[in-house]
C-alpha cells in the first residue's frame, strides 16, 4: 500500500472534475428567472403553465416525431381541446416576438434554441 496517497489524490481529482461543472453553477448563482412577456390575445396556452415551463420541449420533441414520423398533425391538450402540432402556426401563433419570451428563458438556462435550424424564422428582435 505504497500508493495509497497517489490514489487518494487520483480520487480526489476525480470527484473535482466530475462535480466541477455543479460547484461553478452554484458559486456563480442565476438570481430570479426572467419575467416573461404575456401571450399576445391573452388567451391560454395549450396545457397548464407550469406543466409548459417545465416539459416544452418533451411537448415539441414529441411533436416532431409525430409530425414527420407518424404523420398526425393534431394534438389532444389534456383539457380536450385540440391544436394542430405547428411551432410556429400554434405556438409562435400566440408567442409573436420570441425575443420577448423564448430568448429570455434559454439565455438563463444557458440553452441553445435550435427550433430556428429547421423552422423559418420570422422577423426576430434580439433583447
Amino acid at each position: 500500500m505504497h500508493d495509497a496517497g497517489k490514489v487518494l489524490l487520483g480520487l480526489g481529482a476525480f470527484a473535482g472534475l466530475v462535480t466541477g461543472p455543479a460547484w461553478y453553477a452554484f458559486a456563480r448563482g442565476k438570481g430570479d428567472p426572467p419575467e416573461l412577456q404575456r401571450p399576445a390575445g391573452g388567451g391560454t396556452c395549450i396545457e397548464p403553465t407550469g406543466w409548459i415551463r417545465a416539459r416544452h420541449m418533451e411537448l415539441l420533441d414529441g411533436w416532431r416525431d409525430a409530425a414527420v414520423r407518424r404523420d398526425e398533425h393534431v394534438y389532444l391538450a389534456s383539457d380536450g381541446r385540440r391544436h394542430a402540432i405547428s411551432l410556429t402556426g400554434t405556438c409562435l401563433g400566440c408567442h409573436v416576438e420570441p425575443a420577448k419570451f423564448c430568448d429570455r428563458c434559454h439565455a438563463y438556462a444557458a440553452v441553445e434554441v435550435f427550433c430556428w435550424d429547421c423552422h423559418q424564422q420570422r422577423k426576430r428582435s434580439r433583447p
